[in-house]
């Protein structure tokens, strides 16, 4: 069921859920612990935020399994076109999460692995 959310914060809280996944461009694993850290400070408070914090942090969790995956194959030319277009996806369905979620409306990543119910 879609959770739609009018409070700004709400919203707002919601959205870092899933932005702060791009600070693993910057620090090892920071696609998983930017998540982690905003969805332990703000789930109790925020509904919204727990939900999209569970929803985000699978699929962090499920995009690095990929990835770890993907590495190996780059030995035998595959890895080559997987590894980009993996990346490509990872970054779009993170920025549509982020839009939809500015707009107060859960989001739910596809090929995701639920790990955290």
């Amino acid at each position: 069921m879609e959770l739609i959310v009018t409070d700004h914060d709400e919203k707002t809280w919601g959205m870092m859920c899933h932005f702060a996944s791009f600070l693993g461009f910057v620090v090892p694993l920071g696609n998983i612990l930017g998540p982690l850290l905003v969805y332990l400070m703000k789930k109790d408070i925020y509904r919204f935020v727990e939900e999209q914090g569970k929803e985000s942090l699978n699929f962090q969790i499920t995009m690095t399994i990929y990835l770890l995956i993907c590495i190996p194959l780059i030995f035998v030319i595959i890895g080559i076109i997987i590894l980009p277009a993996l990346l490509i996806f990872w970054i779009t369905v993170v920025i549509v999460a982020v839009v939809r979620n500015s707009e107060g409306r859960s989001f739910r990543y596809p090929i995701t692995i639920r790990f955290i119910q």
